[in-house]
């Protein structure tokens, strides 16, 4: 899911699940869960945002960092950044599962890096004091817009490019900070010169969006590039021949405090393993087959031979 919202995703049934599925918490006063071994690297506690796939890579954090003998804690389900990153700099928790663009973006709303290097390289000049991302995963979580296979043959749409040729007749759903956000309308008029009948405020990559999509509300989607109903209800993704979107992968965001061998070790080896098919099939195992997102990581780091 390539972004964490700079808006808490609000849907009812994605907190009951994520709380009921993670017992996760919605409060950094209350109890973390998942503690963790007693022996050597120091203590760190692990925050996620409040949607699936950042609770388990918040999991998958914790379980590579156990093995290498970190005690630590997971706090999940925290919510947006605008809670998150302060969490952080205040020393509530030490680190967070990130994803290069929309971290990006959050620091610096004018940034136009899209390349992973790029983008990586901004990022590590835009950090506020304190924080610093570490190495990048191979799986990455890209911003897609994607419509129906029946608005893709009305209109013959097969990029970004192509919704110029249909200005005034498109319908846009997504977060509602994709109405401002350079990745989303601001860019998709200044790069590509497309135009829409109406922008709909829904949600990101949840059911509002996809359920208006799929019923014909919105006509073009933002979406999230790990979604497995993408291809499970044959919806296309528009392409990006401009690079309007910024490179997502998934970037441990942590205290300049704790890094040490053992934490980055562990991360550098979770990093080689995880790919983007991995992390689209361990958020399917939690929305659509209802596991627990802690349960889940655990038994994929068991199947990769990360932890024993």
């Amino acid at each position: 899911m390539g972004l964490i919202a700079t808006t808490a995703i609000t849907t009812a049934v994605t907190t009951v699940l994520l709380a009921g599925c993670s017992g996760g918490v919605d409060s950094l006063n209350q109890p973390a869960s998942g503690s963790a071994s007693n022996s050597g690297g120091g203590a760190i506690t692990v925050g996620t945002a409040n949607y699936t796939e950042n609770v388990v890579l918040g999991y998958l954090y914790a379980g590579v960092l156990k093995a290498k003998g970190v005690t630590v804690t997971v706090k999940p389900n925290l919510g947006s950044r605008e809670v998150i990153i302060p969490a952080l700099q205040h020393g509530d928790i030490d680190l967070l599962p990130e994803y290069q663009g929309s971290l990006l973006a959050y620091l610096k709303p004018d940034a136009k890096q899209s390349s992973a290097a790029d983008v990586q390289q901004a990022l590590t000049a835009a950090l506020p004091a304190g924080l610093k991302v570490l190495p990048y995963a191979a799986a990455e979580d890209a911003d897609v817009y994607a419509v129906t296979k029946a608005t893709a043959d009305k209109y013959n749409l097969h990029s970004l490019a192509d919704l110029a040729a249909h200005n005034g007749q498109l319908v846009f759903g997504g977060p509602a900070e994709d109405q401002t956000r350079y990745a989303g309308i601001v860019g998709l008029e200044q790069v590509y010169g497309a135009r829409f009948k109406e922008f709909k405020a829904l949600d990101a990559d949840g059911p509002l969006t996809k359920g208006a999509l799929g019923k014909g509300d919105i006509d073009v989607a933002n979406l999230f590039s790990t979604d497995v109903d993408i291809q499970r209800k044959g919806w296309v993704v528009l392409t990006d021949p401009k690079h309007l979107i910024a490179a997502q992968h998934i970037v441990p965001l942590i205290s300049s405090a704790k890094p040490n061998p053992a934490v980055e070790s562990a991360l550098a080896q979770l990093n080689d393993k995880l790919t983007t098919d991995a992390l689209s099939q361990l958020d399917s195992k939690v929305d659509n087959d209802k596991a627990d997102p802690d349960q889940v990581a655990a038994d994929w780091l068991k199947q990769e031979g990360i932890v024993s």
